[in-house]
């Protein structure tokens, strides 16, 4: 299935989780926001199932001073 995550198109097999998307990405779960067409998802979420034509948007939090 074809998805969009931070404008750019993603391939994921038919059964990918946000999870899966996460490890395929190499992003780590710890200090991110993800939008779901529009909605905030919950971390417990983030095992549900995407849909063809999802759009994500990831974003990093990053400290400093």
């Amino acid at each position: 299935m074809k998805i969009e995550v931070n404008g750019k198109g993603v391939e994921l097999a038919e059964t990918a989780t946000l999870a899966d998307l996460l490890d395929q990405l190499a992003i780590p779960r710890k200090f991110i926001a993800v939008e779901r067409n529009g909605e905030l998802i919950d971390e417990g979420d983030f095992v549900a199932r995407l849909a063809e034509g999802d759009r994500l948007e990831i974003a990093r939090f990053v400290g400093g001073g």
